[in-house]
Parts: C-alpha cells; structure tokens; sequence
C-alpha cells in the first residue's frame, strides 16, 4: 500500500493564506512587477525547547500543497466578493482574479530533507520564483513547518529520553484539531516514535497503530478482575491491561492471574500499563510481582503527562519501564506552543537583469535578515557534526574566512574537517517535482543517525552548548554593504 497525505492537502487550498498574502500579490501585479522574481527563505530564530537544535519535518504536506496549488473557480468566486472598507471590491475586475486563475507554482524550490538536524537561523527551505507566486506561498509554507518540526523536535527530544526503549504517541485526543492530530502523529514518527494510537494516521502514513483498553472498559462491569477476564478473551493477541482504575497493586495481582490464564492456554499477556502515582516506585513493585510470579516477559508500560524530563527523571530513580507511551505534552509541544518561523525575502531578479539582495533591518540583531540565495554546506570533525555553514548559491563552496554568526568578529576554522555536503536540496525545478521522497521509515532513520551524530553536548538537555554556525565571508560581506546602503537611505532627507 502507498501511503500519503494526499487526501488532506491535495484538494484545492489555495486560500489556505493570510489576507496580506493576496493584497501584496495584488499590489505586484498592479505595479506591473508579475514577472519579477523572488527569493524567500523559511527559517527560525531559536532553537525550541531550550536546545541547541531541531528535527526538520512538513516537507511531504509541502510538496502536496505546492503540486495541488491552484485557485478553484469556488475561491475564486470568494475573493470577488471581497470588500475594501470604501465598500468597493478589494480586488478590481481588471484581470487580476483571472491572473489567478491560471496560476500554478513554476519556480524552483529546495528544502532540507525531513529527519534532518537543523539548528536556527538555517534555511528549512528556500523558494525561487515569480514574486506573486513565492508571496503566496508564505503562510501556508509557514504553518505546515513550523508545526510539524516543531513536534518532531520535541518527539525526538522524548526518544532520546527513553534510550531505545519504544515510545508511543497518544495524543490525538489532546491534539490541535483533526489536521492537528494526524500532522502531529506523522512528526512524533519520524522524531522517533514507535507507534500511535491515531489510527487514520496509522492509515494515511502506515505508522504502527497501538491501543487496547481505557478506564471505562474496566468501569462497566461489575469488578475489574471479570473486565481483565472478558477482555482477553475477546482480543486475547492484543492483551495490554490497565491496572490503575481502582487500585493499582490490586489492579497488577488481577493482570497476573488473567496472565496465567493465558500462559495456560498457550498465548501471553503483553503488559500492563501504570497510567497514574508513583510511577518509579509502582513500577518497581509491579515488576517485582511480575516476576515472582513467572511472568518475567510481561512488559510495563506508563503513561500519565509524560515528557523528556519525566522519562529521563525515571530512568534516573531506574524505574523498570520498558515502553513510554506520551500524550498531550507531546501532540501539543506542551511547553513551546510555536516554533517562530519567518518567511524572508532575500533577493529579487527584474526581468532580464541579475539576483539583487535584500535586507530587513531590525533593532534587534538576530532580526537581520541575510541577504542573497541561502545554501547550507555542513562539516564534520571525528564523524560528529561540527559546523554548518551559510553561503549565497552562487559560491562553488564558503568562501574563506568563515565568520561566526553569533559572534561576527570571530571566524570559525574550517581545516581539518570533513565536507558533508550541502543540506538543501532540489525538490521543485520550473515548477515540476523532482525530488524522490522517501518512505516513512526512512525518515525516522535519518532523524536517528542525525541525532547520533549531533555532538552529546548540544543534545543533552540541560544547559547544551550551541551549534555552531558560520557565514561565509562574501556573505557577510554583502549583508554588511547592505544594511549600510539601507541606513544610508534612511539618512536622506
């Protein structure tokens, strides 16, 4: 079976956009600027989670909204009806909304494949193309990435916790809203869960699907010892029980009799699940009687507002937990509710002339923009990542020195280490796909080496060291001319 996310983002969602992303459109196109081209550039400012990197993740619901992308006459309809505030149409009958009509993405566009290790102030993706066209695509680029490296950031955040152990993604029912819910699972997976208990994503993306039994299960019949009896008759391959609902040592001396029923009868209880309490102590006393009683293969599984900290904490006390299933503090980045993506524009190509660099001026430093057509060359020292590096497109590689971004009067050394090449890649050329993506389980085993080849440094959780990154000397260079020329205008009278 193929499986694909076609079925939410390959309908018409042209006006999946912010209002100011058509009037800017608009505007162009009423300034007789249809033709020029654009360079944007999706990036963060900060790393989420108070780390030191972050786990790329969107770039299928990308290419499906980039491939799809078209204005139906239903939207189309929609916008005629659209007023300015003098009452008038927003958009004049002068062609623009048959200008819409006809669009489709003919640009070029290039991303950091999904499972990646990035860091901040990186391009996830960068988009070349007809400034209308690259305009309009903002806020939809915008939110299907921020979201979803922002939870495969935090899922592989959790995996790292578990060290190896499975963890499992119950979220939905916490989650965002349904796109919320299904998005939200595919990036748990590809940071490096196990499986999810969503089952219309098990369907759409063939994510390992897990669930048995919840509370009410146990709560409709009479006793929970007849609950357990009754439920492993009916699903006796799928036997995971939950013991917490009146009891919970109770509740394991009942899972314990219903696994010697099946040991009899030649099949097995999987586990049993610890859903609230004294997770390290509970834990350790239901494995204990686990064991006493023959049951050694019987896993324990917890649950209940579990995160990173909870698991490494967990883990610390040794805790005999061998599967983490985490909910809500996971499908809704518990503890940073967005990622802050920017969409940027960079450079700018008139018709006929050369790519000219663009600059947004901030008081803030790390709100400067960096001008020109972004690419990423990473670099490795001992088979660890070391560096990535930031450098205009028309560069064959950095030039040298390489400057440090956070510190621009430092440069960073680049001898000795190894090129591990460029991070993004062509996924749109003139509008065509050409870009093989692979499947789900290739993702999450990129994510996985990734992980293991950030230095341990910048992946612990506590106070990491940054990742370092680096501009390339002509780069810097530009950006400097640039906000110079900018101020300078400021200056005229």
């Amino acid at each position: 079976m193929v499986h694909s996310s076609r079925p939410l983002y390959g309908a018409s969602l042209a006006l999946l956009t912010d209002l100011y992303e058509l009037t800017m459109a608009y505007g162009y196109w009423k300034a007789g600027m249809a033709d020029w081209w654009a360079t944007f550039h999706v990036t963060f400012r900060k790393n989420p989670f108070h780390g030191s990197y972050a786990v790329a993740c969107g770039l299928h619901s990308v290419i499906d909204f980039v491939e799809s992308l078209h204005f139906s006459e239903d939207d189309l309809e929609y916008l005629a009806s659209l007023r300015g505030h003098d009452g008038t149409p927003l958009f004049d009958d002068d062609g623009f909304l048959d200008y819409l009509s006809r669009l489709t993405f003919q640009g070029d566009l290039d991303a950091v494949p999904e499972g990646t290790v990035i860091c901040a102030n990186e391009p996830l993706v960068r988009v070349c193309a007809p400034l209308p066209q690259a305009q309009i695509l903002e806020t939809a680029l915008l939110t299907l990435l921020n979201f979803q490296t922002l939870i495969a950031t935090k899922a592989a955040r959790v995996s790292l916790a578990a060290d190896g152990d499975p963890v499992l993604e119950f979220g939905l029912r916490r989650a965002q809203g349904i796109d919320g819910g299904v998005s939200e699972a595919r990036a748990a997976y590809v940071g490096g869960c196990f499986g999810t208990s969503n089952v219309l994503a098990g369907k759409l993306f063939g994510i390992p699907v897990r669930g048995t039994v919840a509370h009410s299960w146990i709560m409709a019949f009479d006793d929970e010892l007849e609950a357990f009896r009754r439920y492993a008759e009916a699903m006796p391959n799928n036997v995971i029980l939950l013991v917490d609902t009146y009891d919970t040592l109770t509740g394991v001396r009942h899972a314990i009799e219903i696994g010697r029923q099946l040991r009899a009868r030649g099949q097995r209880l999987i586990g049993i699940r610890l859903d609230s309490g004294d997770l390290a102590e509970l834990s350790k006393q239901a494995r204990r009687m686990l064991d006493e009683a023959g049951l050694t293969d019987v896993a324990i599984v917890a649950s209940s507002e579990l995160d990173e900290y909870a698991i490494a904490e967990l883990k610390r006390k040794g805790a005999p937990i061998q599967i983490w299933g985490v909910g809500t503090k996971l499908a809704v980045a518990y503890d940073q509710p967005a990622l802050g993506g920017v969409y940027k524009l960079a450079a700018v190509r008139r018709p006929g002339g050369q790519w000219e660099p663009r600059i947004k001026l901030s008081e803030e430093p790390i709100k400067i923009s960096h001008p020109g057509r972004i690419q990423v060359r990473r670099y490795a020292r001992d088979g660890r990542w070391a560096v990535d590096v930031l450098y205009d497109v028309s560069e064959p590689e950095p030039s040298r020195p390489v400057v440090d971004f956070y510190h621009p009067g430092r440069t960073i050394d680049l001898a000795g280490l190894q090129d591990c090449g460029e991070l993004l890649v062509p996924v749109f050329r003139g509008g065509k796909l050409v870009y093989e993506r692979p499947a789900l389980p290739e993702i999450q085993q990129r994510c996985r080496e990734q992980l293991r080849r950030l230095p341990e440094a910048v992946r612990r959780f506590a106070a990491p060291e940054p990742y370092p990154l680096g501009v390339s000397a002509r780069m810097q260079r530009t950006k400097e001319e640039c906000i110079r020329r900018a101020r300078a205008r400021l200056r005229q009278p």
